[in-house]
């Protein structure tokens, strides 16, 4: 059952919301700007509607995966790999020859419905760095050092090692981003 969950995971995770909000506004995100079928490049290629569209698409089937495997009643080493797998089938879905999003609306998802208290500390990171920074990269990323942190202190933290494995496979997708933002800095 637990193998049926992953795959199921991986399966709602291929489930590109910009690809299809694209498809409404008659915009193919993957020829577009940084060609990421994420709610960023939605959002600057389409608009405001589309951003937050695939923001909710993208961050609601990670709760879905989760709120799933606690209605399977799954143990929470299993769920975690689940919204894990959801993530990773975000960023590399099949259908689209691995070619997806950079997973943090769904990564938010995910996380926000495990833990909402370990959670909180993504938020503070985030605001901290956003505030200092004024850059939106660069706050997700004090934001994920915060929450690996605050993972690191938790009394679980050999159960959130695949969540530290996805935030890093997140992080390497991000890196012309974080190396844009750095540049600006200089």
């Amino acid at each position: 059952m637990t193998w049926l969950y992953w795959l199921v995971s991986y399966c709602i995770g291929n489930f590109l919301t910009a690809f299809f909000v694209g498809k409404v506004y008659g915009v193919n995100l993957q020829q577009e700007r940084s060609k990421n079928l994420g709610a960023r490049n939605a959002g600057s290629v389409i608009g405001k509607a589309a951003f937050m569209w695939t923001f909710l698409g993208d961050s609601l089937k990670g709760v879905l995966v989760v709120l799933l495997g606690s209605f399977w009643h799954m143990e929470q080493w299993a769920i975690i790999v689940g919204g894990c797998c959801a993530i990773l089938g975000h960023m590399y879905p099949i259908w689209l020859k691995f070619r997806g999003g950079k997973g943090v609306a769904t990564f938010i998802g995910v996380g926000l419905t495990l833990s909402p208290a370990l959670f909180s500390m993504m938020i503070v990171g985030t605001a901290i760095v956003l505030l200092m920074t004024r850059s939106l990269t660069l706050g997700m990323l004090g934001g994920f050092m915060f929450y690996i942190l605050a993972m690191i202190r938790s009394e679980q933290f050999l159960l959130y090692i695949p969540m530290l494995i996805v935030i890093i496979c997140m992080l390497i997708k991000h890196t012309s981003n974080i190396k844009e933002s750095l540049s600006r800095r200089k």
